[in-house]
C-alpha cells in the first residue's frame, strides 16, 4: 500500500519521534511511505525546538504569523498534489496542525481517503497559552479540517471528546495512543550498571526525560529533595528547555543542587541508557488530553511511574498496579507516592513489571499502531473503490 504522509513538524522533540517511529513501522510492514513536510526541519537532538520557527514567531505580530501559517497551506497543498500525481497513493495520513487544511483540500480535489492524527486541541491550547489574533477563523479551520477527514485519530479518549464536540460522527473517531519501539525499548536493562556509568551508584534515582518547561511541575521534585528523608535520593533530568534555569536556581536556593543532575539534550537512540538508571520515573504534570510518550518509554523499560491522577493518565495506568497516581498539583500527595516506591524495592519491581506487561498485552508499540492503522486503511480503500465502481 502507498501512504502519503503529511506533516508540518519543524522540531526535534517528541512530535518528531512519534512521526518518525510511525513511518518506520509502516515501512517495516512493507508499505511505501511518501513524506511531505517542511524542508527546514531542525537537525538538533531530541528535545530541541526549531530555531527558525521560534524566531519567526517571536519577530512577527500574532496576526501576521497566523496569516503566514495559513498561507503555508497553499504551498503544502501544491506539494501534496505534486506528490499525489507522481505516486498515486492509496491513502493520505496527516498530522493535524492549526491553520493547515491542505490535506482536506487534497481529499476534496482527488478523493483520496484522509486519516487525520490529532495530538492536541490546538485551537483551545493556543488560545489559552499564547492567544490567537484570528480566533474565529482558527476555530472554523479546525472544525473544517476535523470534519473533512475519513477518520480522526486522537491519541486519548479525552481528546476524542474534544473532536466529538466539533460534530465529527463518533464512528469516524478512533483513539490511537502513542507507542514505543519494541526493538529499542522492550528489553531488560541493568539499573545498577546504568547508575555506575553515571556516577550514581548507591543512590535511589528519580528520573525525568523530555523538554523542560515550567508547567512540567519539576519544581515539586526539588521540593521533595529538600525535605528531610532518604539522603540517597538523586534527580536525573534528561533533556533541556526554557524551564531549566529556574529549576537550577531553585535547587541552589534549597541547597540540593548536588542532588540534581542535568544531562542535557541526547539522541533518542541513547535515551534508553539514561532511563535504565531510573529507580522511579516521574511525570509530575501533564496536559489533560495528552498521551505522554515518556510514560510509554518508562513502562517498556520496567520503570514504576508516578503521575497525576487525570483521566488521560488513567487510560494508561491503574493506581497501585501499573503505576502510582497522585492528586494533581498536590505536593504532599506527590511526595507520598514517590516515597512509597523509594522505600520498597520489591514494590518498585512489581509495579514496573506490571507496567511492562500492560504495554505488551495491549501491544502499545509503533508496529502495533501501524498494523491497526493498516486495517483501517484497507477498509477505507475498499469502500472508496466500491463507491467509484458504483458511480461508474
Amino acid at each position: 500500500m502507498k501512504i502519503l504522509f503529511h506533516h508540518r513538524i519543524a522540531s526535534r522533540d517528541g512530535q518528531a519521534v512519534h512521526m518518525e517511529e510511525l513511518i518506520d513501522a509502516f515501512r517495516r510492514l512493507g508499505h511505501e511511505v511518501v513524506v511531505v513536510g517542511p524542508t527546514f526541519v531542525s537537525k538538533q537532538d531530541v528535545g530541541a525546538e526549531s530555531g527558525f520557527v521560534t524566531q519567526l514567531k517571536k519577530g512577527l505580530p500574532k496576526f501576521a504569523y497566523e496569516i503566514l501559517e495559513f498561507l503555508y497551506s497553499f504551498y503544502a497543498f501544491r506539494r501534496l498534489k505534486r506528490a499525489y500525481d507522481r505516486h498515486r497513493p492509496d491513502v493520505l495520513y496527516e498530522r493535524y496542525n492549526l491553520f493547515m487544511p491542505a490535506g482536506v483540500w487534497l481529499k476534496r480535489w482527488v478523493g483520496v481517503p484522509l486519516f487525520l492524527e490529532v495530538n492536541a486541541p490546538l485551537f483551545d491550547e493556543r488560545k489559552r497559552y499564547e492567544g490567537l489574533a484570528l480566533g474565529r477563523f482558527a476555530k472554523w479551520i479546525e472544525n473544517v479540517t476535523w470534519r473533512g477527514a475519513d477518520r480522526v485519530l486522537p491519541v486519548t479518549q479525552v481528546l476524542a471528546d474534544y473532536v466529538g464536540k466539533a460534530n465529527v460522527p463518533s464512528d469516524r473517531i478512533v483513539v490511537t495512543p502513542n507507542g514505543i519501539s519494541r526493538e529499542r525499548f522492550l528489553r531488560s536493562v541493568d539499573t545498577e550498571a546504568a547508575k555506575a556509568r553515571l556516577g550514581l551508584s548507591g543512590s535511589i534515582v528519580l528520573g525525568f526525560t523530555g523538554f523542560i518547561r515550567a508547567w512540567h511541575g519539576l519544581q515539586m521534585v526539588i521540593d521533595l529533595l529538600a525535605e528531610r528523608g532518604d539522603e540517597r535520593l538523586q534527580f536525573l533530568v534528561v533533556g533541556d528547555g526554557p524551564g531549566r534555569p529556574e529549576l537550577e536556581e531553585k535547587a541552589c536556593c534549597l541547597a540540593v543542587a548536588d542532588k540534581v543532575h542535568f544531562v542535557g539534550l541526547v539522541q533518542h537512540d541513547a535515551i534508553v541508557d539514561y532511563i535504565a538508571a531510573f529507580d522511579v520515573a516521574l511525570q509530575p504534570s501533564v496536559t489533560p488530553y495528552a498521551s505522554p510518550l515518556k510514560i510509554f518509554e518508562y513502562l517498556a523499560l520496567g520503570k514504576p511511574v508516578v503521575a497525576p491522577r487525570l483521566p488521560n493518565i488513567e487510560e494508561i495506568l491503574v493506581d497501585g498496579e501499573t503505576g502510582l497516581l497522585f492528586a494533581p498539583g498536590d505536593q504532599q500527595s506527590f511526595a507520598a507516592q514517590v516515597r512509597r516506591l523509594c522505600s520498597d524495592e520489591d514494590f518498585r519491581k512489581r509495579v514496573g513489571s506490571a507496567g511492562r506487561r500492560l504495554l505488551e498485552e495491549r501491544d502499545l508499540t509503533w508496529d502495533g499502531n501501524a498494523r491497526r492503522l493498516t486495517a483501517m486503511f484497507e477498509q477505507a480503500v475498499g469502500s472508496h473503490n466500491a463507491a467509484l465502481a458504483e458511480a461508474s
